[in-house]
């Protein structure tokens, strides 16, 4: 899944070959299905700001979607049209040289408060959405013109459409940095995917409003963000709310978004959802990302830089307070984990390493991709974290993906309510609750013979330095072959204690391997989970 904004390179999400769609799929447009939109659906001339508007409706709510989708939900599915006229950008570079004049953002001022800026249709991105704006309780639908873009293609026939431009997604800006500059905050292009960014952070991986089949034989199938309402906010206001409708092949939904950036860029999310069919294959608040290169797994990619990934491990905090370390990984062929849990406190895809010196990349800089952060509030109960890992052989494939699966599925008919709390941030939040794994290593065994044994490395660090006397013993477990040579040391470098052990897996073409690590310091650490899966 690739978002223009913010990126200097290609980022294409990937699917394992048996997968019959691809994640790049864009946001289709919904067609005026249900009252509440067909009224929407015919601009007529005026200006919020540099751009058009329609009449205003009156008591818009986040119930006004919530009823969309129910209507949406009893009528039969509707594909999305496309665009596909001369003046489309058909590639990447011509995409990118169409963008919304930054004096046509929407509440644009000085100094910089939140606007919002509209994304054309375009490349991957062919199917247009609607974008309607709610002040005071109104709302009306927003149009934009062909004088509130910079469009730098060459080609004489790619002009943008003098009767409207039909648009993709939008981002919005505000003071993130800095007091006067508007940076990116958040966009949302492409199915129902979004990114968005904490005080220092450059894009890295995305959610998305739910999954459906991901990594499923049947093939995955994609709901999409169709329509959406975005909240002026108040003036100096720190938080803006943003609405979608949702639809798809088996479920349609209503989504309400309240982000408030900072340091730790926080968005409270409500759902509604309205099945058509059963849903046994659902994901809740889903997060996809890359992995490709590693310290568990270098033998794959052959590259100058010692880490290639947006995220290096899967976080989870159980339902009885268990802090789970699952390092993810960039594995010969798909792997599929599941870590059952009821009503769990939080799980995320963590990018923990967050220096220059762990990627030495200059162009990428993976050491400010931002982590994400689920925090369940309603809606979750029995089930279990899943986690998808890819192989792939680019850093341009989106190759991971976490969610959380309900244990029965969502019944046709019937309204299933979520909610959750996502935060873009550094680090995840349960880090005062004990020493954590800060590096995950594993190489050959070079004595004698290579026979296959792997030597793993792990070092724990915590808040401050290890002082007691006596270490803390290391229990290992695997599912399949043998483990031996366990031994635990202080590392004086991070402070910290490192664990190590040797791996024979023997016929096994693949492990799970569980790393518990004895309290020290009064604390519990996190508990290390690792697939091993033999390279072919």
């Amino acid at each position: 899944m690739m978002h223009m904004s913010g990126l200097n390179r290609l980022r294409i999400v990937g699917t394992a070959a048996f997968l019959v769609a691809s994640l790049t799929v864009s946001a289709p447009t919904v067609s005026a299905q249900t009252a509440d939109i067909k009224s929407e659906t015919t601009p007529t001339p005026g200006s919020e700001t540099a751009a058009g508007s329609a009449p205003r409706l009156p008591d818009f709510s986040f119930d006004t979607v919530v009823q969309s989708a129910r209507v949406l939900s009893e009528q039969a599915y509707a594909a999305p049209q496309q665009v596909g006229a001369e003046w489309f950008p058909n590639s990447y570079d011509e995409y990118r040289k169409v963008r919304m004049r930054p004096g046509s953002a929407l509440w644009n001022a000085v100094p910089p408060q939140f606007e919002l800026h509209a994304m054309p249709v375009g490349w991957l991105f062919k199917s247009p959405v609607t974008l309607s704006i709610v002040d005071d309780g109104a709302s009306w639908l927003q149009t934009f013109k062909v004088e509130d873009f910079i469009d730098n293609r060459e080609r004489k026939s790619a002009q943008l459409p003098r009767t409207g431009v039909p648009v993709s997604g939008f981002k919005i800006n505000g003071p993130l940095n800095t007091s006067d500059i508007a940076d990116e905050i958040i966009v949302f292009q492409g199915a129902s995917y979004f990114r968005a960014l904490g005080k220092g952070h450059v894009y890295g991986l995305s959610a998305r409003g739910l999954a459906i089949r991901t990594a499923s034989p049947q093939g995955e199938e994609f709901p999409a963000f169709r329509n959406f309402w975005v909240e002026r906010p108040k003036p100096g206001s720190d938080t803006i709310r943003i609405y979608a409708l949702l639809d798809s092949q088996s479920t349609t939904g209503a989504f309400a978004f309240t982000v408030t950036p900072g340091e730790a860029t926080a968005m409270d999310v409500e759902a509604v959802l309205f099945p058509r069919r059963d849903l046994t294959e659902v994901g809740l608040a889903p997060l996809t990302s890359m992995n490709m290169l590693n310290p568990l797994n270098p033998v794959r990619v052959a590259d100058f830089r010692p880490r290639i990934h947006d995220s290096d491990g899967l976080a989870i905090q159980t339902g009885s307070g268990e802090r789970i370390w699952r390092p993810i990984n960039n594995p010969a062929t798909l792997q599929l984990s599941a870590f059952l849990d009821t009503n769990p406190r939080g799980f995320g895809l963590i990018q923990r390493q967050r220096t220059f010196a762990d990627y030495q990349d200059l162009e990428a800089r993976y050491d400010k991709r931002p982590s994400a952060w689920v925090e369940p509030k309603e809606g979750f109960g029995e089930g279990s974290v899943v986690l998808v890992e890819i192989p792939t052989v680019e850093e341009i494939h989106d190759n991971i993906v976490t969610m959380w699966r309900p244990k029965n599925p969502i019944p046709a008919g019937k309204p299933h309510r979520i909610s959750y709390r996502l935060t873009w941030r550094n680090h995840v939040p349960t880090r005062s609750d004990g020493p954590w794994v800060a590096n995950s290593r594993s190489g050959n065994v070079n004595l004698g013979p290579r026979d296959g044994r792997r030597r793993f490395v792990i070092d724990y660090v915590d808040q401050s330095p290890f002082t007691g006397e006596d270490l803390p013993e290391a229990a290992v477990t695997v599912s399949g072959g043998t483990v031996s040579d366990v031994v635990v040391q202080k590392n004086p470098e991070t402070g910290g204690l490192r664990a190590a052990f040797i791996f024979q897996p023997g016929d096994r073409d693949r492990a799970d391997i569980r790393l518990n690590l004895g309290s020290w310091n009064g604390r519990t650490p996190e508990t290390w989970i690792y697939r091993w899966v033999r390279d072919r």
